[in-house]
């Protein structure tokens, strides 16, 4: 599915194409880094725009999250879907229940499957976050992913760089 979405972004401008795909569930700060990486950007620049893109969806989410899903239930598609997302995001979510703000901050901070600001906005509705501590957590969860996804890029390619010397 990624490089269906990159196909159709190849004539945009690549950092376009990194906030982009750093609002997309599909690939958030996790995808986008290195994709940014793979541009040729410098690894700031990369981490930047990704962190970008990562943060522009996470108002409106947090506003419309509730009120869409809520009418989509009536349609037996939509309720399928949202039970499993539901289902998945509350498998996860333990911390997220346990310390709220602090815990949706950490289960987003995460940089794995399903832990990322779209399913922290899920975890923030599930779990009744106050709107302004749902909007720092999450924030702050994906500057310490986007941090961690940099770090851990920037050890693969000092080690590729070793290597080849």
């Amino acid at each position: 599915m990624l490089e269906f979405i990159l196909h159709g972004l190849k004539d945009f401008p690549k950092e376009c194409v990194v906030v982009i795909m750093g609002a997309l569930p599909i690939s958030e700060v996790r995808g986008a880094i290195p994709l940014g990486l793979s541009f040729g950007m410098p690894l700031v620049k990369a981490f930047w725009l990704a962190v970008l893109g990562n943060l522009s969806f996470i108002i409106p989410a947090l506003f419309l999250f509730e009120p869409v899903s809520n009418k989509l239930l009536r349609f037996r598609i939509w309720s399928r879907f949202f039970d499993w997302v539901f289902a998945q995001t509350k498998k996860k979510a333990d911390t997220v229940q346990k310390y709220q703000a602090l815990g949706l901050c950490l289960f987003v901070a995460v940089p794995l499957p399903m832990t990322g600001a779209w399913s922290g906005v899920i975890a923030a509705s599930l779990f009744k976050i106050r709107f302004r501590y749902a909007v720092i957590a999450i924030s702050l969860g994906v500057i310490i992913a986007g941090l961690a996804v940099s770090a851990l890029c920037a050890l693969g390619v000092m080690g590729w760089m070793t290597l080849a010397h």
